[in-house]
């Protein structure tokens, strides 16, 4: 079986590192993964995938020929055509809503290659909220053969849009798997702390730790404006320490750099790789952002997160009262973390578990694909009627014992 991942984008890398990590710990000689890397957000990626230790086996590099998401999609599309004829995958696994996932997918469908979609389902029912994230994971969601359904509530939208049961597996985030991975080796390793601690130690131990990630392509213009207004509003207390790493999108950059930078009491770092990103939000006392991972990382930390945006595809954090919706408007933002810091907590209760997972994402994902792989079709049911997708645990269990034992033999036949 020969497996095409698809990451192009910061986010992608840390939530496919789990699945890349699973796949390639079972490769045999039946049980290939090649890992494509479209160059989406070369830079900004390097260092996660440094930190995974995934080395992509073919890099399209494709950023530097593009100019707009027209351009992106349509150059993505044919590299990835061109270098699916050569592998000739079984399945191609796209991740979430980006640009290059969606147009990955299409370039697998046209040729007939099976598709797998991590993170499926989420919706804002806005075509225009996320802008073009939520067309894109409409388009994967129309083309794809096996979905991962995140939570229930994921799969009850898939549902509602036809997909059938059978060919949805309830997985959790797999951004829950790579986060527990980072804080395990924050707990094992006193050194890694330590640099941790001597790179940010401009921050003062009693401040409160306001965390900010804002870049979202419908905040760009008036919203980010808005959101510098709030922040700069907030640096006039003096316990308070705002840390932002800027994202490299010049329309981020230019706006938040003219209106914050040299502010007292405001950080504006680059890019952060994944482990600092993690230590921050540890230490912080809010987060406010924009993205959609940090709604699912944060609950695992206790922190409360403020979105920054009108509406939200991750319904279970603000439902569980993880998380509040607070816009792009100044007073709005400035209050809900006055309250915070006043009261202590934005959640109306205390939450027992992470709504978005328990850390098996990636073994729950992997073992849906090699049972797939071993059934005679895809709707094909176990013998007490379970769906393949009821029964991704069991499929794991065996698939990864066959793999194994082939490895085994292939390892004896060369010695």
């Amino acid at each position: 079986m020969r497996t095409v991942v698809v990451i192009g984008t910061r986010p992608e890398a840390i939530k496919m590192a789990p699945v890349i990590k699973q796949l390639k710990s079972l490769s045999s000689r039946k049980l290939q993964t090649f890992v494509v890397s479209t160059g989406q957000h070369q830079d900004m990626m390097r260092p996660i995938l440094e930190f995974f230790q995934i080395n992509p086996d073919f890099d399209l590099g494709v950023m530097p020929k593009c100019g707009s998401i027209n351009s992106l999609f349509s150059t993505v599309v044919k590299e990835m055509d061109g270098l699916l004829a050569r592998i000739e995958p079984d399945i191609v696994l796209v991740h979430g809503d980006t640009t290059s996932a969606a147009a990955s997918a299409l370039a697998a469908f046209h040729q007939k290659t099976r598709i797998g979609h991590v993170e499926a389902g989420l919706r804002t029912g806005r075509l225009d909220a996320p802008f073009p994230e939520e067309a894109n994971r409409r388009i994967i969601g129309q083309l794809a053969d096996l979905h991962f359904a995140p939570t229930q509530t994921a799969q009850s939208q898939l549902i509602a849009e036809g997909v059938p049961r059978s060919r949805i597996v309830v997985t959790g985030n797999t951004v829950v798997d790579a986060l527990q991975f980072v804080l395990a080796r924050l707990r094992n390793e006193p050194l890694l702390r330590k640099r941790l601690d001597e790179r940010f130690n401009f921050l003062a131990p009693h401040q409160h730790i306001i965390l900010v990630t804002g870049h979202r392509r419908e905040n760009l213009g008036n919203g980010i404006d808005r959101i510098c207004d709030a922040l700069a509003r907030l640096a006039q207390s003096a316990n308070c320490a705002i840390v932002y790493p800027v994202h490299l999108n010049p329309r981020v950059q230019k706006p938040v750099l003219k209106r914050l930078a040299g502010m007292p009491r405001v950080y504006l770092v680059p890019p952060l790789d994944y482990v600092e990103f993690v230590y921050l939000m540890l230490r912080s006392t809010v987060i406010l952002t924009d993205s959609g991972g940090v709604q699912e990382e944060a609950p695992s930390l206790g922190k409360p997160v403020l979105v920054m945006r009108d509406v939200t595809e991750r319904p279970e954090a603000v439902a569980s009262g993880l998380a509040r919706l607070v816009g792009t408007e100044p007073e709005k933002i400035v209050g809900a973390v006055q309250e915070i810091i006043r009261e202590g907590n934005v959640c109306s209760g205390s939450p027992v578990r992470n709504p978005f997972g328990d850390g098996r994402a990636a073994e729950r994902i992997v073992g849906a694909i090699l049972g797939t792989w071993q059934s005679p079709s895809w709707e094909r049911r176990t013998g007490d009627g379970e769906s393949i997708a009821e029964s991704a645990d069991k499929l794991f269990d065996h698939a990864l014992v066959n793999t194994l034992h082939s490895a085994e033999r292939e390892r004896r036949v060369a010695h």
